[in-house]
């Protein structure tokens, strides 16, 4: 992976964007999408992760992040990827309702059988692009750019209208996930 996808600044802000497996539409559940939020929220509160953006889309979650307690950044996203991973694959076993359990399982199983450093399943692509978001303007661009993701997809008319999303923190009214830091910008 090129240098340029590496978080180099362990204080630094960075967006990300992370997809599922062969990019299946996993998170058409809200259950699922649950265990994600659920799981970022403990990252907020156990692991100094500070949320300034996120966004999670049906095969894809995009989040503004920095880590405040000392820990790099990429070992705090690895560890929510491979919590989740497990919590939302187990999900998927247990959900008598899954009409796609067989499919999903055995698309996550073949992820896995073709990966060096996975067994079993492999829910997520290992690859996260973290890109240090330096300057207000590109924050401000990468924010509307995830905020505007469920747009461009055809799900909703307005972001706030997308409750998987910050969109609603950053419109006033309260959003699912706690303690999302807002950013302004004045320029």
């Amino acid at each position: 992976m090129s240098r340029n996808y590496k978080f180099h600044n362990p204080e630094g802000l960075y967006f990300v964007s992370f997809a599922v497996v062969n990019w299946l539409d996993v998170f058409t559940r809200n259950g699922y999408k649950d265990i994600l939020l659920d799981s970022l929220s403990f990252c907020q509160l156990e692991k100094g992760m500070e949320i300034v953006a996120w966004c999670i889309m049906t095969n894809h979650v995009h989040l503004i992040f920095r880590v405040t307690n000392g820990t790099r950044p990429e070992l705090v996203l690895g560890d929510l990827k491979r919590f989740t991973s497990k919590a939302i694959v187990n999900a998927i076993k247990e959900n008598q309702r899954e009409s796609r359990k067989d499919f999903l399982l055995e698309q996550f199983a073949k992820a896995a059988r073709s990966s060096s450093n996975v067994t079993n399943y492999q829910f997520w692509r290992h690859e996260n692009k973290p890109i240090e978001l330096w300057s207000n303007s590109v924050i401000q661009e990468k924010i509307t750019y995830i905020h505007n993701n469920p747009v461009e997809a055809g799900l909703v008319y307005k972001p706030e209208d997308y409750v998987y999303s910050s969109a609603r923190d950053y419109a006033g009214e309260q959003g699912m996930l706690n303690d999302v830091l807002i950013f302004r910008y004045y320029g």
